[in-house]
């Protein structure tokens, strides 16, 4: 499933009990991000389920706004007891939400099976 947001696109992966979306947005690092959080939460809502990953590896550039609407996305997930992780975000994103002290409030992890785990470290086999 894709959805699109401006010229943002989201690709939707369910597994058993989460929700992963892989964020892709535009060539033209310019677009404003409209409204990403009303199109996540309304895939969230169409799948019935409030554990959700989000895919990050392809965004090279942390705007105000993406900020903002991920933090808009935090809150409402966390109102209906659910789960925000992200995962694979560049090393100059993560330190933009280091620097804005959003790092504790929006984890970032290797992949999604990490991001499912949380905290807990791959046990070997």
């Amino acid at each position: 499933m894709v959805s699109m947001v401006t010229r943002w696109q989201l690709n939707v992966d369910r597994g058993p009990g989460w929700l992963f979306v892989r964020v892709r947005p535009p060539s033209d690092s310019l677009e404003v991000v409209f409204d990403l959080a009303g199109q996540i939460w309304a895939v969230l809502a169409n799948h019935l389920t409030y554990r959700l990953v989000l895919k990050m590896d392809e965004v090279k550039y942390m705007p105000s706004a993406l900020i903002g609407q991920l933090v808009l996305l935090q809150k409402r997930v966390h109102e209906h007891d659910g789960v925000l992780r992200l995962c694979g975000l560049s090393a100059r994103c993560q330190q933009v939400l280091r620097l804005c002290r959003l790092s504790d409030g929006l984890p970032n992890y290797e992949d999604r099976v990490e991001a499912v785990l949380g905290h807990f470290p791959s046990q070997p086999r």
